[in-house]
């Protein structure tokens, strides 16, 4: 279903949604005349799990547009919301405001330190002893450098993980991350690439400080937005673009072997269009709860039990 059904504003992109309580959701994305004209400001709409409700705006910085947010319910039950304002990525200031209501009311935005924006699209992860691993990169025209900053503080203060090693034609942004283990013994990021245009892949053995050398996967994506999410059966579920141009189709793929190999299961849009920048989360009844870009113009939420793609 579409979040809104007549366009509020000429533009959408980049959603984010997260679930607040048993089938209630969260949803927010940025909104104005086109991606980076200065009226563009962060909404949020509410699903009450029959029916979304009009949009508020959460986010506006005067004279500069706002870009990806991002919502995130932490263990200790701090509901967060980050996003970005400035005329470009180089240019961005982040933003962070938290919620101890369920998105009800809101702390003033705060800026984030110099060149820290929390996760700058995907969700982050909450590793079991508590620390947040937010995926986050630096982009400027000729350079794009995934990085993950970790938070031992429910999102008070950061560290930054080492800048991944990435070649220089490749240049990534934009992590989404999953753990490997019981005990989260290793933290694996997916990233969006210029070239080639495949996802490719990091790894940590040490809780998010440093990673390996970022490879290509078998993963085809045109760089654009990707996210994962780890079902309580173990699957992971891969929400991308499956090729290396058009962002269409919009996809599903799943593995089952904790992100070694990958099967594409289902297309959620595949006609012509845009279809993109999508999020995913796993309900607590375990279904699979996506927003993404619909041709610009809408946010549509969709929702898959995954048990349907059970061999």
């Amino acid at each position: 279903m579409f979040i809104f059904d007549k366009p509020i504003t000429p533009g959408c992109h980049a959603s984010t949604v997260v679930e607040i309580a048993d089938g209630k959701l969260l949803a927010a994305w940025f909104g104005g005349k086109d991606e980076g004209a200065k009226d563009v400001q962060i909404y949020l709409a509410r699903f009450d799990g029959k029916a979304w409700f009009a949009p508020e705006i959460v986010g506006t910085e005067p004279g500069q547009p706002t870009w990806n947010p991002v919502l995130f319910k932490s263990a200790k039950g701090t509901l967060h919301l980050w996003y970005k304002a400035g005329p470009s990525p180089e240019r961005w200031t982040g933003f962070h405001r938290t919620s101890a209501d369920d998105g009800k009311t809101w702390t003033k935005p705060a800026m984030m330190p110099a060149g820290f924006f929390g996760p700058v699209r995907a969700k982050p992860i909450q590793l079991t002893d508590g620390t947040i691993l937010a995926g986050t990169s630096l982009e400027s025209h000729r350079n794009w450098t995934p990085f993950v900053d970790r938070s031992t503080d429910d999102g008070a203060t950061w560290t930054r993980s080492s800048a991944f090693h990435v070649p220089e034609k490749f240049g990534q942004i934009q992590p989404t991350l999953f753990t490997v283990g019981a005990k989260d013994e290793t933290v694996v990021a997916l990233m969006r690439s210029r070239d080639p245009r495949k996802v490719c892949k990091a790894t940590s053995a040490d809780g998010g400080k440093t990673f390996t050398h970022a490879e290509p996967t078998e993963l085809l994506n045109p760089s654009a937005g990707i996210d994962v999410a780890r079902t309580a059966a173990g699957e992971l579920f891969l929400i991308y673009n499956p090729t290396a141009m058009l962002r269409t189709p919009l996809s599903l793929a799943r593995s089952t072997d904790d992100g070694k190999t990958w099967a594409k299961v289902d297309d959620l849009e595949k006609e012509p269009g845009e279809f993109s920048y999508p999020a995913i989360v796993v309900s607590k009844a375990g279904m699979l709860e996506m927003t993404y870009t619909w041709n610009r113009t809408h946010i549509k939420h969709e929702t898959r039990d995954p048990a349907k793609y059970a061999r």
